[in-house]
């Protein structure tokens, strides 16, 4: 019997209106604001009265180092959301919102897979409620500001050699990562230098992200720094005007989306941060929102631990104040066997030597998430390829770090493939054992904490910086940035700044090309090797295969 795609399970599900979805965790009709029957925005005079309330427990989905083979993270999300409800357990989840850049490109959807989803899978993955459409305007219209104020006049000064910000599109263009903009004459403005990134890597996205609320939201757009003047003074944002009309373009976007699981529980989808070039987690009002509203809230970080968990806990946490209980980390057999040496092509064929060598990078993924204070549990996302012995393998390196792993069914049974895991996942988040801290103190020097974060999350020698970048860190810190923590822009497929050195390498050299500060989300980037901001598609794009028939989107996954 063929499988079905995705996008045919959900096609099937039986959707019960969004309010029969918010009463599950008391959120009443008269607090959502309808997209249709199936999604709705939750109101900011409901989440405001919801701030005494107590909170849930959370916990955090990650993996280990992703592969071509592919891990799940997303899937296992609602499938241990899922799981929690079937055990009686009043749960929630709350991911990220899928960026077109991908759909269209090469990584697919981000609403799950299998029996495991969120629905409407087809409207979450392109235009959704329109938040991504907002933030690109936020940001491209204090873009515009910015020319406009240089064309007339210039009162601010500043120096068109140092404008800091850019252009941003939700969608993957390698065409427009250097551009020169304003030519065609005088009525045209000045010409300089620009480009532009994903919409996923602005830095607007990072704010709605991890702002509380509007106000919170307008101070910190307004701290964006757009540049510098010959003198080298910080211009903002709020010097340009720019953070009130931002700000309401956004005041729809901020709040939190309510969908629903393929099984009809309430799941918020909001925000989208890349975690290889961003922080990659869902915003921090959906989250707070929902711990107040379910006694267990399940999250996710993208990409591997060492990027997406890393990020979560060291920005996101630290700045929200949040505790998280637990951590899942991902991990299938398939992946396993790429990172123990085994080519895409020969996946299909046993072999347990290659998994066992494989989950040098698991252990390494699990001793990581330690390191925060919180305790991790395994979940093994299997395939019907997947052997015993290769199943035991990593078993058995579970084990060997005092941890347990569980198999999980859930892209074909849905949450009755986690209940197991579920129960395990409720046990260590309600056990007290949770100590969460971050890996280095705000008082950290900035050099230091990217130091910190490549030799003891990465297990790097050193990192490598030439005297321009040294010259930024001083100056990062001299303008009074020195306390903010830092975001690492890494490729997902490496412990090192190589994707193509899998496993768990030790003793490379990370090398620091760029320092981006981040005035208005609170954090500097730190670009290495070759990371791009704005991402290209492969010569066989997904949308090739994207189409309409009988009026039915074919071809999304």
């Amino acid at each position: 019997m063929a499988v079905k795609s995705d996008i045919e399970i959900a096609r099937e599900a039986k959707m019960n209106p969004i309010a029969e979805v918010a009463a599950k965790v008391d959120v009443p009709a008269d607090a959502l604001l309808n997209y249709g029957p199936y999604k709705a925005k939750v109101s900011y005079d409901f989440i405001e009265a919801q701030k005494d309330k107590k909170d849930g427990k959370l916990i955090l989905v990650t993996a280990i180092s992703p592969t071509p083979a592919g891990e799940g993270k997303t899937t296992t999300t609602v499938g241990l959301g899922d799981g929690l409800n079937r055990i009686g357990k009043k749960a929630m989840m709350c991911l990220r919102e899928p960026s077109l850049g991908p759909c269209f490109g090469v990584k697919g959807g981000a609403a799950g897979g299998g029996y495991a989803q969120v629905v409407p899978m087809e409207d979450i993955n392109l235009h959704f409620t329109g938040d991504f459409h907002a933030i690109t305007s936020a940001h491209n219209l204090l873009s515009a500001l910015l020319d406009n104020h240089i064309y007339w006049g210039n009162a601010l000064g500043l120096d068109a050699r140092r404008i800091a910000w850019k252009r941003v599109l939700d969608m993957n263009d390698r065409a427009l990562r250097q551009i020169v903009n304003s030519l065609g004459g005088v009525g045209n403005g000045f010409p300089r230098q620009d480009g532009f990134d994903i919409t996923v890597a602005s830095e607007v996205m990072a704010i709605l992200c991890l702002a509380n609320d509007l106000e919170d939201l307008e101070r910190r757009l307004g701290n964006i720094v757009v540049g510098q003047t010959r003198d080298k003074k910080l211009i903002r944002a709020r010097e340009l005007k720019g953070d009130g009309a931002m700000t309401v373009l956004l005041k729809d976007a901020l709040m939190p989306n309510m969908v629903q699981t393929l099984e009809n529980n309430p799941v918020f989808i909001h925000g989208g941060p890349f975690a290889n070039i961003a922080h990659g987690c869902n915003s921090v009002l959906a989250t707070k929102t929902a711990l107040k509203l379910a006694d267990y809230v399940v999250t996710e970080a993208g990409f591997g631990a060492d990027l997406g968990a890393e990020k979560f806990f060291d920005i996101k946490c630290r700045k929200a104040g949040l505790q998280p209980t637990a951590a899942v980390i991902v991990a299938t057999v398939r992946a396993l066997k790429m990172h123990g040496g085994v080519a895409k092509d020969d996946l299909k064929g046993e072999n347990a030597a290659a998994v066992a060598k494989g989950c040098e990078n698991l252990k390494r993924h699990i001793e990581n998430v330690r390191k925060f204070g919180v305790p991790p549990v395994v979940a093994i996302n299997r395939f019907i390829t997947d052997s015993d012995a290769e199943v035991a393998e990593v078993m058995k390196a579970a084990e060997s770090m005092g941890t347990k792993a569980f198999t999980c069914t859930h892209w074909s049974d849905g949450g009755a493939g986690t209940e197991e895991l579920a129960k395990h996942v409720v046990e260590m988040a309600d056990s007290g054992q949770a100590n969460f801290k971050p890996l280095y103190s705000d008082d950290m020097p900035l050099r230091d904490k990217v130091k910190t974060i490549a030799t003891e999350i990465y297990r790097a020698a050193d990192i490598s910086c030439d005297g321009s970048i040294e010259a930024r860190f001083k100056e990062l810190e001299d303008a009074g940035f020195g306390k903010l923590p830092v975001c690492m822009a890494k490729t997902q497929y490496s412990f090192s700044t190589n994707p193509n050195l899998r496993g768990a390498p030790t003793g490379h050299i990370v090398p620091i090309r760029e320092l981006r500060l981040s005035a208005g989300a609170e954090f500097i980037v730190a670009v290495t090797g070759e990371i791009m901001t704005m991402p290209g598609l492969p010569r066989v794009p997904s949308a090739d295969s994207i189409h309409l028939k009988d009026g039915l989107i074919q071809g999304l996954f």
